[in-house]
C-alpha cells in the first residue's frame, strides 16, 4: 500500500555462539531498526529449522537458540516495538514451505550458491557422485528462506551481498505464486548496504562458526583479550606507516566505530601505530562496547524462562499475520473446508 512503511525481517541461524560479524552485521541493525521503525514493522527470528541443515547435534542448537536469543536482548532489542520469535514456533512457515516448493522450479534450486558449493566440493575430491553429502534440507534451504520473508510479507530484507541471491529467489517465487494463484504475496527487495563489508576473522578469511574463527560476541573480558591478540598482522614495525585497508584489526574497528573515530584512526595507521598498541586499542574499545550488554548476557544465560518467555510472546505477534496469511493461502490453492 502506497505509503506503508516498509516492512524488514532479519534473522540468524542457531548454530554456534553470536560473534562480532553476527553483531555487525545483523544484532546491531536490528536493534536500532527496532527502536526507531513503527511497531510491528520489523520481523527478527532465530532461525532454527534452518539451523538443522548444517548441525545434527541437538544440544548444540538448542544451546545455540539461548545464546542467539540473549545475545539479541542484552544488546538492546526493543521486543515492545519489534517482533521477536523462534521460527520454529510458527508452524505456518513449514506449510507454506511445502505449498511454495509445489511451484519452485528444480532449476531454480539447482543454482544455488550452497548447492553449487557442494558439487563443486565433491568434484574437486574426485567425487563421482557430485550430490553425495547433499540433503533436501540444503537443496531446499532457498523455499524455506522464501516462505521466512513472505510469511510476513517482508518487502525490505537486509542481508549481505553473500545473501541477495536468496532473496532473489524469494521473489522469483512469490511472482510464481502470485501469477498462478492471485496477488497474495508480497514480493520482497534486498536491502543491501554496499559500504559493510563482510566482516573477516583473526586468520583473515570470513568471520564465520563453521571456520572456527569468530570473536565470540559477549565473551569474558579476558577471553575477548585472548582472541584480539591472536588476530593476524604483517612483520611491519612500529613507527613505520601502515595501510588500514589491509589490516584485519582495521576493519574490526572500523566496523564499530564512528567515522570520526575511523578517520582519527586512519592517521595513526600513517603514524605508524604499533600492532601491540592496535590490538589494545581495539580490545579496549570492543571492551567498553560490549561489557553493559555482557553483563545482561550472562543473566540471561542463567535465567533460560526469561528469554523463552520473550520468544513466547513474541511468537503469539508473529502469528497474528501468519494464520491469517496462510487460511487466504490454502483457500486460493484449494485446501478448503468443505461446504465453506
Amino acid at each position: 500500500m502506497k505509503g506503508a512503511s516498509p516492512v524488514t525481517l532479519t534473522g540468524i541461524t542457531t548454530t554456534g555462539t553470536p560473534h562480532l560479524g553476527n553483531y555487525v552485521g545483523a544484532i546491531r541493525p536490528a536493534v536500532e531498526a527496532s527502536r526507531s521503525a513503527p511497531a510491528d514493522s520489523s520481523f527478527f527470528f532465530l532461525a532454527d529449522l534452518h539451523a538443522l541443515v548444517k548441525n545434527r547435534n541437538p544440544d548444540e542448537v538448542a544451546c545455540s537458540s539461548l545464546e542467539v536469543a540473549a545475545a539479541w536482548l542484552a544488546a538492546g532489542l526493543d521486543t515492545e516495538n519489534a517482533v521477536f520469535y523462534r521460527q520454529s514456533d510458527i508452524p505456518e512457515i513449514p506449510q507454506l514451505t511445502w505449498i511454495l516448493a509445489t511451484l519452485t522450479a528444480k532449476g531454480l534450486m539447482n543454482r544455488s550458491h550452497a548447492y553449487k558449493a557442494a558439487n563443486d566440493a565433491n568434484r574437486e575430491a574426485g567425487v563421482a557422485d557430485l550430490d553425495r553429502g547433499v540433503t533436501m534440507g540444503l537443496y531446499c534451504y532457498p523455499i524455506l528462506m522464501a516462505a521466512d520473508i513472505l510469511m510476513f510479507k517482508a518487502n525490505r530484507v537486509p542481508v549481505g551481498k553473500d545473501q541477495r541471491q536468496h532473496v532473489e529467489m524469494a521473489r522469483d517465487i512469490a511472482q510464481r505464486f502470485n501469477h498462478h494463484y492471485g496477488e497474495l504475496l508480497t514480493v520482497p527487495e534486498a536491502d543491501i548496504d554496499e559500504h559493510r563489508a563482510v566482516l573477516l576473522g583473526p586468520d583473515g578469511r570470513k568471520m564465520s562458526k563453521s571456520y572456527g574463527n569468530v570473536v565470540p560476541l559477549f565473551c569474558p573480558a579476558k577471553q575477548l583479550r585472548k582472541h584480539i591478540m591472536r588476530v593476524r598482522t604483517n612483520s611491519q614495525a612500529p613507527g613505520e606507516p601502515k595501510n588500514p585497508n589491509d589490516s584485519l584489526l582495521f576493519d574490526m574497528y572500523r566496523s564499530v566505530a564512528s567515522p570520526e573515530e575511523t578517520a582519527a584512526m586512519r592517521e595513526r595507521y600513517a603514524g605508524g601505530i604499533g600492532w601491540a598498541e592496535m590490538k589494545n586499542e581495539l580490545y579496549e574499545y570492543l571492551d567498553a562496547l560490549l561489557a553493559p550488554g555482557r553483563e545482561i548476557y550472562e543473566r540471561l544465560i542463567a535465567s533460560p524462562s526469561d528469554v523463552e518467555a520473550e520468544l513466547k510472546r513474541g511468537a503469539e505477534r508473529a502469528r497474528s499475520v501468519s494464520e491469517p496469511l496462510l487460511r487466504e493461502i490454502r483457500a486460493a490453492v484449494g485446501l478448503r473446508t468443505l461446504g465453506a
